[in-house]
């Protein structure tokens, strides 16, 4: 698949390289989840630019010299010594930016925590040092989001503010993927676009994976998902043992259960035995960014009219199959598993497309405010709204019901809620109400 978008990280990227070849060297730090096109994005930033690549794998860390020095000398064309320890390597490749422009860019860089942390402390007293009288475009970036941040946002630890850039990478914005599914299938249905966005939540390796295998429908991505040797079957563990590391069991269950429609802490709590989980979610949305609080538009942020949500799209489905019918992969009933899902397709495409709009809505910067709407703690209550967007200029609203078709719609009791809604929170907007269903897409 070719590079689609990242237009305005490449201007931002190409604008710091300007800085760093000009006027002297800059740290920039690019984070996001596994599988966003990180290491991608730098690569195509650094075309036609002297650039060296260093991937920290979790090894020896004299060993990992050695093959850094090979791809130094191979990319740079220069002399490289022999080093043991990165410390001494590192100091060697900002003397050089004293003579020679270039990129350096250092993948995975949080592995370094594993290897030996005193490297952190000693770039620290190094970059201070030489940074001013080099010319380095330094980037570094790592999928593992806690450690990311606890490397330059935590104020103890010694490379807190010495990055010049904090980066971060999302998923596909819906335009793009329009542009991806109709590149490769351009008699594309609605649906199409919806099983893509459902199964890969815009992520774009994922994306990659299904296009290159000419995967444009909702049978076919599932077929290839479970496929023996498919990547998607282990990639949920791939991602966050990483981030949870030996305890993450019960972070498991806790996504597991979110993902099959617990969603208060009640709920929660309930499907795990009773056990109490507050600093359990507290950490899994403040520390590991995986899940959100939802409140009704309106409400205040001490309101227990609380639901939990799995932020990342991909994940929510992993865990909604691949980890609830775990049994059926271990006996390689992949058949089965596959009829579950395309028999389930319509329900859980649905909440994916509440979720798309939403998407939409956001990537128009048309609101203020975009969220949901329901009365009191029962998630069953006949009053409730899927989306409520407050436009910018504080004086008009959008409510809108989200079904797959149109035909599933029923006016009159919307216009009920709508009502309700009004009394209870909109008086003085100007209200437009709306029916969003796959024809919008």
């Amino acid at each position: 698949m070719k590079f689609y978008n990242r237009e305005k990280e490449l201007a931002a990227l190409e604008e710091i390289r300007q800085i760093s070849f000009s006027n002297h060297s800059q740290m920039t730090v690019l984070t996001g989840r596994r599988r966003i096109g990180k290491t991608s994005l730098v690569f195509k930033s650094c075309e036609s630019t002297p650039t060296a690549y260093l991937f920290v794998s979790r090894s020896n860390e004299a060993d990992l010299c050695y093959r850094f020095a090979t791809e130094i000398r191979q990319s740079l064309d220069t002399y490289v010594p022999d080093f043991t320890n990165f410390s001494e390597m590192f100091r060697f490749l900002m003397d050089l930016g004293k003579r020679m422009k270039y990129n350096l860019i250092i993948d995975e860089f949080q592995e370094f925590y594993y290897i030996n942390q005193e490297i952190y402390s000693l770039m620290q007293d190094i970059w201070d040092r030489y940074r001013k009288e080099s010319y380095v475009n330094l980037i570094v970036s790592g999928s593992v989001y806690t450690l990311m941040n606890k490397i330059f946002r935590d104020a103890k630890e010694p490379l807190y503010g010495r990055a010049d850039n904090i980066m971060k990478l999302f998923p596909f914005s819906t335009s793009v993927l329009k542009d991806i599914l109709a590149d490769h299938n351009p008699k594309y249905a609605n649906d199409d676009l919806l099983a893509l966005y459902t199964f890969t939540g815009g992520v774009p390796k994922y994306v990659e994976l299904f296009m290159d295998r000419h995967c444009t429908n909702m049978e076919s991505m599932v077929n290839f998902m479970l496929q023996p040797e498919s990547p998607f079957l282990t990639e949920g563990q791939a991602l966050l043992i990483q981030e949870f590391g030996k305890k993450y069991g019960n972070y498991f269950s806790i996504l597991s259960a979110i993902s099959n429609g617990k969603n208060t802490l009640a709920e929660i709590e309930t499907a795990m035995g009773g056990a109490s989980l507050g600093g359990q979610l507290k950490r899994l949305e403040e520390d590991y960014d995986l899940i959100k609080k939802k409140r009704p538009i309106f409400s205040k942020e001490n309101s227990q009219s609380v639901r939990y949500e799995v932020i990342d799209l991909f994940l929510r489905f992993w865990f909604r199959y691949f980890i609830k019918y775990q049994s059926f992969i271990e006996i390689r009933n992949y058949d089965g598993l596959s009829k579950i899902i395309k028999n389930d397709y319509a329900t859980f495409s649905g909440l994916a497309l509440e979720i798309y709009f939403r998407q939409k809505m956001i990537e128009s910067h048309d609101f203020a405010e975009i969220g949901s709407w329901w009365q009191g703690k029962n998630s069953k209550q006949q009053n409730e709204i899927d989306i409520v967007g407050l436009y910018a200029d504080g004086k008009r609203a959008l409510v809108a019901e989200v079904k797959r078709q149109s035909k599933n719609f029923k006016p009159d009791l919307f216009a009920q809620k709508v009502e309700a809604l009004r009394k209870k929170a909109l008086f003085g907007y100007e209200i437009e109400s709306r029916l969003l269903s796959m024809d919008d897409m």
